[in-house]
């Protein structure tokens, strides 16, 4: 009885299967799995009730949504490192989820083309409409140095690799004699006086003054916190004058040095330089500026500006009729009629709420909805149960009351009821419990770093203990002669562009016998040791090489020490 009741379950399936084949249901695409695509994806789910003619899809590199406004708590341990992260089929149980990279975007063809998976083969989806909420990221492309050695404050990723960093220089300086480079490690450098970089630098400010003293033992005059703002003013484009001037007066209360109508311009291993030339000796630089879109998006075929999406009030895509943009990545008209809409996360959950209601209206052949959500306000949070809020009707608070009120808002725009539990849990026991101080390190170590030193920098100095390779790839620097480095330098050679240096260390166990000073603002690649030992020693031949090279260098030093010079790729 069983058998014949699965084996007509299985006629009864093999029949709809080639029903839906013949009767292809409508695909909405969504790409990105922020407030945007997450909203759109919901809202959508909640529209088609039991409709089976429509199939939803989104994709995101991550299978989880992140309450972003939340992540500072991350940053200084009042909150658990999962407690703001929702599982996005449990936001969507509807929708089909591809977690994978998104390679291109072909709006003639209709086609979204994925990063492979397990096997080397993209994966192609068609798609009848699209959404484009890809949001904007920050960006450090056009700055090697920023991209070589300033953190983002973006996602959970970077909230946990910075949590990670700031717990390793504490450790460091700990137990670090040297006073240069134990200021070095406990100076924090956060560049952007926007709402992330205000909060990022408040919630830093709380964390390292209170766990730095308490359980490294640092002497708390040791600790400097400096944020570095472009604007006259923090919060100056966000909040009124009055409140942008509270949160100063805070921050500076609390230790934070802010240094303003400057802006943050490059960055090396141990520098933040500033637009002025100013240099200020730190091993810990947040960046939360330059912002932009998505690279993704420069890639689609639609009308853009400024790396943005235009569309209008509809969320349409200009002058197209399948495709829609919202959220940061898309220019849309305010409709007060003053420029567009704020990349704010209100916004973008309106604006997905508009789009989804739209598309199954054009689906349906009904009217569209125009976006006409004008704001409710503006919080941001300032650390030590402090905030600043602008709300409607021009309320403004400051202090308790505005965290009160953050807190109170946010937390009740948090989706689903098991995460309000958690958080509200989360929160009590922040007022009893120390915050945690476990490192994740769920980044795995690279094998190739790209590195960025400014002019009368030290690269390597002799000495210290060969743990890199390095390959030049613009720029110049000098090899200085052994033992001149405590006395009047003395060049041996200079490297430029195809050359390596450091590689005698490697080869023969010692410490560097050289120095090596940056000429040019100089942009190289490092090779770890152990990568490069199982190089040398898989490719013979190269090591032959390297030797040869290495040898007829160390035989033009006059010393009788092993020196690290620079050899040429080719």
């Amino acid at each position: 009885m069983n058998w014949a009741l699965r084996m007509s379950s299985r006629v009864l399936l093999r029949k709809r299967t080639a029903v839906d084949a013949d009767t292809k249901p409508t695909r909405i695409v969504i790409l990105g799995g922020g407030f945007g695509g997450v909203y759109a994806a919901m809202t959508l789910e909640k529209g088609l009730r039991r409709r089976d003619d429509i199939e939803i899809v989104l994709v995101n590199r991550e299978n989880y949504f992140v309450f972003q406004p939340m992540l500072a708590e991350v940053l200084s341990g009042q909150m658990g490192i999962l407690e703001p992260v929702i599982p996005i089929r449990r936001l969507c149980p509807r929708t089909h989820l591809y977690f994978r990279d998104i390679s291109s975007v072909d709006v003639e063809k209709k086609l979204v083309t994925l990063a492979p998976g397990y096997r080397p083969r993209p994966l192609v989806l068609e798609y009848d409409h699209l959404v484009i909420a890809l949001g904007d990221v920050t960006d450090f492309r056009f700055d090697p140095g920023l991209r070589a050695h300033a953190l983002p404050f973006k996602n959970l990723s970077d909230t946990l690799r910075l949590r990670d960093h700031v717990l390793r220089v504490l450790g460091e300086a700990e137990i670090e004699d040297d006073d240069e480079l134990r200021q070095e490690l406990l100076t924090f450098v956060i560049a952007g006086g926007g709402y992330s970089g205000v909060e990022v630098a408040a919630s830093l400010n709380d964390f390292v003054r209170e766990v730095g003293p308490k359980t490294f033992g640092l002497e708390p005059e040791d600790i400097r916190v400096i944020l570095i703002h472009s604007k006259e003013r923090l919060l100056q484009r966000e909040l009124h004058s009055s409140l942008g001037e509270y949160a100063q007066r805070i921050l500076r209360r609390r230790g934070v040095e802010l240094m303003l109508e400057h802006r943050l311009r490059s960055a090396t291993e141990t520098h933040a330089i500033l637009d002025d030339g100013s240099r200020i000796c730190t091993r810990t630089l947040v960046s939360t500026v330059p912002s932009s879109p998505n690279p993704l998006v420069e890639s689609i075929a639609l009308r853009q500006k400024k790396g943005k999406i235009i569309a209008d009030r509809t969320m349409r895509v200009e002058g197209s009729t399948s495709e829609w943009a919202l959220g940061d990545c898309a220019l849309i008209p305010h409709p007060s009629g003053e420029g567009d809409c704020p990349k704010t996360a209100q916004f973008a959950v309106r604006q997905a709420t508009t789009c989804a209601h739209n598309i199954l209206a054009a689906i349906d052949g009904r009217p569209a909805k125009t976006f006409n959500f004008t704001g409710l306000g503006s919080l941001g949070v300032l650390g030590h149960r402090t905030a600043v809020a602008q709300l409607p009707g021009g309320l403004k608070l400051s202090g308790l009351l505005a965290w009160l009120a953050w807190r109170t808002i946010y937390w009740w725009k948090l989706p689903g009821i098991d995460r309000k539990v958690r958080i509200a849990l989360s929160w009590l026991l922040d007022l009893v419990v120390p915050p945690e101080l476990v490192q994740s390190k769920f980044d795995p170590p690279q094998a190739m770093v790209h590195a960025h030193f400014e002019p009368g920098e030290y690269v390597i100095r002799e000495g210290d203990v060969g743990d890199r390779l390095y390959i030049i790839i613009q720029g110049k620097a000098e090899i200085l002669k052994p033992g001149s480095f405590v006395s009047e330098p003395e060049v041996m050679a200079e490297v430029g562009p195809g050359e390596i240096f450091g590689e005698m260390a490697l080869l023969d166990g010692n410490r560097r016998g050289a120095t090596v000073r940056c000429l040019e603002p100089l942009d190289v690649f490092t090779m770890a040791k152990n990568e490069f030992s199982h190089l040398v020693n898989f490719l013979p031949d190269l090591r032959r090489n390297v030797e040869q090279i290495a040898k007829q260098r160390q035989s033009t030093t006059p010393e009788p020490v092993p020196s690290d010079d620079a050899c040429s790729t080719s």
